[in-house]
């Protein structure tokens, strides 16, 4: 047994939420400790949203022959494209990404890095097993930042040989020419998208809908646009069976043989292996500790979770926030509680599927306005091919203010933060029409929703809308 740490703050994990709240903590000015068992690096930088986006990129890269060749740029009728190369090219990057996120680790913990596998033995006592022995610390408070891993159901068992995870796909040397989706949330509908573009021959199934899109003319958009590039089996669970060659995916009355499945159902709290009903703290039926949304504090010890291991919202900014907000409290007597941000999700599925703030399913539909802008009649989407893009904005139908919105949209990324800041900031159609819109753009798209909202509250002084006089 090493001789045991005490410290005023244990962070456990050194993914996005880790350095954020260890940020805090170093800004305190309180010691600490980081401890993660490797390897290094956040999961957006080795299995998530940076290696994906590189995916994505290559493929449309490879997809935009047709359309050079639309505008009369001959010569490349003929390209080759080597998928094996292509994969190296991609886990170049990726490794570029993982490898500035763990060295960003290491300069940021320095001495106070300990490598190696934490359990709870009481709230505020870990031990570590570490390549040197076990390794107690004993801190006056804890942060959990532990992530989280690909979800593996039981049924997927008999062909476990044959499937890989979001953490094992961008590993593969050669990709295989047939391929299985299992789930269409962010994750999968990115790679599968971005496979099939590549040339794999994808098939897909998720559940009842696309993307986690609750807007129904939004889904309903998106399923018709996507289903032309793989695909697509919306709604039957999927069942597996092994096949001499692969495996057979069906899912209802449809099947089809594919060579390897990836396996996108969600990703799971990495807790279980924490101790913590056996240290005294409250979990609920999947292991997961009970903590306050506002605090990120676990019941009353002085123990805070954050990002992914706390099982709300698995993307980067929110574990950014987790982290900052865990780390905060982490080094201080007085727990104060955090007002979050509007809820932002981006699928990159060029075009992009994006939901911002409250969601259809959430408002009252006595209380609510839509908005609705297609693609079909914007300029700049008509240049990009994005005629198929539809937005849809939600306001309150008394006030006219922001509430939420579903697009899919060429350059939707960009459409989704204007939102979300608007959003945040309370605006309302009337008062975002005063803003400049420039031409052609696809900002013109939101122009065009927000001004089927304001014509709902005309206004007394009959002046032209969104213009404001110098008084």
């Amino acid at each position: 047994m090493l001789p045991e740490i005490r410290t005023a703050v244990a962070i456990i994990g050194a993914g996005t939420a880790g350095l954020y709240a260890l940020r805090e903590v170093r800004r305190a000015g309180r010691s600490f400790v980081l401890i993660d068992h490797g390897p290094l690096g956040t999961t957006c930088a080795r299995v998530g949203c940076m290696p994906s986006k590189v995916a994505l990129h290559a493929a449309a890269l490879w997809q935009a022959r047709p359309e050079m060749n639309h505008f009369g740029m001959s010569g490349g009728e003929t390209p080759q494209l080597d998928l094996a190369r292509t994969w190296a090219a991609l886990r170049a990057q990726r490794d570029h990404f993982s490898n500035k996120a763990a060295q960003k680790a290491r300069t940021a913990a320095g001495e106070q890095l300990i490598e190696g596998r934490a359990r709870f033995i009481e709230p505020t006592l870990l031990e570590v097993s570490t390549s040197q022995g076990v390794q107690r610390v004993r801190a006056n408070a804890v942060v959990i930042a532990t992530g989280s891993r690909p979800q593996m159901p039981a049924w997927l068992s008999p062909v476990r040989d044959r499937l890989v995870t979001t953490d094992q796909l961008f590993e593969l040397e050669q990709l295989p020419q047939r391929i299985g989706v299992l789930g269409l949330g962010a994750i999968g509908l990115e790679m599968g998208l971005a496979l099939a573009r590549l040339g794999v021959q994808v098939t897909a199934v998720g559940g009842s809908n696309l993307a986690g899109i609750d807007d129904p003319q939004v889904a309903a958009r998106a399923e018709e646009h996507f289903a032309k590039e793989m695909t697509l089996w919306l709604g039957p669970p999927a069942t597996v069976e092994r096949t001499e060659q692969g495996v057979m995916l069906r899912s209802g009355e449809r099947a089809a043989e594919v060579d390897l499945l990836l396996v996108a159902i969600g990703r799971r709290p990495n807790t279980d292996g924490l101790n913590l009903a056996d240290a005294g703290i409250a979990v609920d039926e999947h292991g997961v500790p009970l903590f306050d949304p506002a605090t990120l504090q676990l019941g009353d010890w002085p123990v805070f979770i954050a990002g992914d291991a706390n099982g709300q919202l698995a993307l980067l900014h929110e574990a950014a926030d987790d982290g900052s907000i865990a780390g905060y409290n982490a080094a201080r007597q007085l727990r104060t509680r955090f007002r979050r941000r509007v809820p932002l999700g981006i699928v990159f599925a060029n075009p992009d599927v994006v939901s911002v703030g409250a969601r259809l399913s959430q408002l009252d539909p006595h209380q609510l306005l839509i908005g609705s802008a297609s693609g079909e009649s914007n300029g700049r989407l008509r240049i990009l091919g994005g005629e198929n893009s539809l937005l849809n904005i939600y306001a309150d139908r008394d006030t006219g203010q922001l509430r939420g919105a579903a697009l899919l949209s060429n350059s939707g990324e960009h459409l989704a933060h204007l939102l979300a800041w608007a959003i945040q900031r309370g605006e309302t159609a009337q008062s975002l029409l005063q803003l400049p819109f420039y031409h052609p753009v696809v900002e013109e798209l939101l122009a065009t929703a927000l001004q089927e909202i304001a014509m709902h509250f005309p206004d007394d002084n009959d002046l032209p809308m969104g213009l404001v006089t110098e008084d």
